[in-house]
């Protein structure tokens, strides 16, 4: 499967109209697209940071819905009063203990590494975070999608509340400071968000 990403750094005051507006308009909207398989929001209300996703079948139906999408991330961005940064994404990898809920949390990552070695760093969470992380108390899912000839990944954890979060904040932290760059994978970004809107719809990858 694919998916679109867009995020926007708005005015923290918004996030709550935006929030509104994706899951009342643009959602079902979308939804009704073909090949479309569903959307999820993140938002940071303390820094008006959101993002905005949506899966899709294939690569095919990705591109096609590129101009039908487009007003409605710029809506959401004049709300916002920001600007849309959309990125078109593979997803590589997908693993869900149970679906997130309100009031769960998500903590993000950006990840660079050489176009050649993307697949070690999908590899990286696949075998070395993923198998702690589903002893770890809350632990709702993890997904990773790749932009494979940018030698781009990002890794999006969820967790059932922000407590939870915290707690497995030192297996973050091992694995930004130490398991990472030892495997050459340079960390870029990090954010946490509230999960806003849970309805992606990705299926688990083998």
């Amino acid at each position: 499967m694919h998916a679109r990403s867009t995020v926007i750094d708005g005015d923290p005051r918004s996030v709550e109209p935006a929030t509104a507006h994706v899951r009342d308009e643009v959602m079902p909207a979308v939804r009704r697209m073909d090949g479309c398989a569903g959307l999820s929001m993140l938002a940071d209300a303390g820094t008006g940071r959101c993002i905005v996703t949506t899966s899709w079948r294939d690569e095919d139906v990705l591109r096609s819905s590129r101009e039908d999408v487009r007003p409605y991330a710029q809506r959401t961005a004049e709300i916002l009063g920001g600007t849309p940064q959309v990125q078109e994404w593979e997803i590589a990898a997908m693993h869900r203990v149970h679906e997130a809920h309100s009031g769960s949390v998500s903590r993000v990552t950006w990840l660079r590494t050489e176009p050649d070695d993307v697949h070690r760093a999908v590899d990286a969470v696949r075998l070395s975070l993923m198998p702690k992380l589903d002893d770890l108390p809350g632990f709702c899912s993890v997904s990773v999608m790749v932009r494979r000839d940018e030698g781009l990944a990002v890794a999006a954890v969820s967790y059932d509340s922000r407590a939870e979060l915290e707690q497995a904040s030192e297996g973050a932290r091992e694995f930004r400071d130490e398991f990472a760059p030892a495997l050459g994978i340079e960390v870029v970004d990090t954010g946490e968000f509230d999960v806003a809107i849970a309805h992606l719809r990705v299926p688990e990858t083998p």
